[in-house]
């Protein structure tokens, strides 16, 4: 396994990237706060945004183990670069698409550029900085950074969109992507882990990998937390607009300046993303001190439970701001233990790509869960139906994750060598 790191929580590899993806989420998050503008505005029907976001997601997940690749052959800034160049060349080309074709061709972009500025390379790189007792937590904190973003960026949309059109928000924002690669001045360059044996190269480590019945759990596993996730982050907004109960004149939410149900729809993604802090730092923490596909399995429950209570109470304001806190304390939790899990399991050296591949079955559950929700709202003008096909991918991932083997799979001989 890889020779043993020692250094601080805090240093400068965990404090840039967490600025790196605290901005790449704040623009991730917002997408659904321009679901009704831009439908709005070109008057198109919901599932034509929603399949752009749809596809912006997918190619997130596919890109997820190119940037990792790339990144462990040339260098984690080169690939954080890359990210960003695509990221905000998607943005800047989307603020002039005038059909539905031309924001689907150019969520491409975006989601190559999402990947290139995420999890995948930003999480490994934190990983290889940090020591063995600190790395679930630098982990955990590094993915609470993306959660910090989701605070700011559907609020920002929101009193952005109040000024200006939203074709300028997408400048606007592109322009705040390229200013986060100044944070690269300050990471550094981290060295790549040399292999340990001679023939440990990429190739017998995916090859490895895809033999073990444990890493197809992990990626079956993640498929519903994407679905969950980009669902909720593309139309909860939208949905809570059209369905809340009306916000009372003298209510605690109205006091603080929330008086019309799409302000309650971004404060709603920016309150997931305030509880999600404390959640995903306390699972970080968690994850060095009890068994991990337990408490992921533990997290999946509790999805599945909250989501149903939810769908089966009458929507009020009091309600979605409950369900956004609850939610959001489990929104990313599955991250730092996923991740951590695939570094336990398979070593550090390549867990960008490993964790790459894994992250594309999150991300094809968020292909599903953001085509599918604009797609049944046309046909049956609600989101009912997707709410309870997401509740039941969840309950199916808590119970895949009990037969995972967690022992790193250098220790196992169930698993092919060659």
């Amino acid at each position: 396994m890889e020779t043993r790191t020692v250094g601080p929580l805090f240093n400068p590899v965990l404090i840039a990237g967490c600025i790196i993806i605290l901005v790449s989420f704040a623009v991730r998050a917002s997408f659904g706060v321009f679901q009704i503008p831009i439908a709005e505005d070109f008057n198109w029907m919901r599932s034509e945004f929603s399949f752009a976001i749809a596809i912006q997601n997918l190619f997130w997940g596919i890109g997820q183990p190119i940037f990792g690749a790339f990144a462990e052959k040339f260098g984690d800034r080169k690939a954080i670069v890359a990210g960003a160049v695509f990221y905000s060349a998607g943005l800047l080309l989307s603020s002039y698409a005038i059909t539905p074709g031309q924001h689907q061709i150019l969520e491409i972009l975006v989601g190559f550029g999402i990947a290139g500025t995420g999890f995948g390379v930003i999480l490994a790189v934190v990983g290889r900085a940090a020591s063995d007792e600190n790395r679930s937590l630098a982990l955990g904190i590094a993915t609470a950074a993306g959660s910090a973003g989701q605070i700011f960026g559907p609020p920002l949309a929101e009193a952005l969109l109040q000024q200006m059109p939203w074709s300028s928000v997408f400048v606007v924002f592109a322009f705040i992507i390229l200013l986060s690669l100044l944070a690269l001045l300050y990471m550094g360059e981290v060295p790549l882990l040399k292999p340990q044996l001679r023939d440990e190269s990429l190739r017998r480590t995916i090859g490895r990998a895809i033999k073990d019945p444990t890493f197809a759990m992990i990626f079956v596993g993640f498929f519903s937390c994407g679905y969950q996730l980009a669902f909720i982050t593309a139309h909860f907004p939208a949905f809570i607009t059209e369905m809340c109960g009306a916000i009372s004149p003298g209510s605690l939410i109205s006091s603080i300046g929330i008086t019309t149900t799409s302000a309650l729809g971004a404060l709603a993604i920016a309150l997931i993303g305030v509880s999600n802090i404390g959640g995903t730092i306390l699972a970080g923490w968690l994850g060095n001190k009890v068994s991990r596909k337990y408490l992921l399995v533990g997290i999946y429950i509790a999805r599945t439970l909250v989501a149903a209570m939810f769908i089966l109470t009458p929507m009020t304001p009091e309600s979605v701001v409950l369900f956004s806190i609850v939610m959001g304390s489990l929104w990313l939790a599955t991250v730092p233990l996923t991740s951590g899990l695939v570094a336990q399991i398979y070593g550090l050296r390549y867990m960008g790509t490993l964790y790459g591949l894994v992250f594309f079955s999150h991300q094809l559950g968020g292909f599903l869960g953001v085509w599918l929700g604009g797609r049944m709202y046309d046909m049956y003008g609600d989101y009912t139906l997707v709410w309870w096909i997401g509740i039941g991918v969840g309950a199916l991932s808590a119970l895949i994750h009990i037969p995972i083997d967690e022992r790193p799979i250098d220790q196992r001989s169930d698993v092919a060598i060659a």
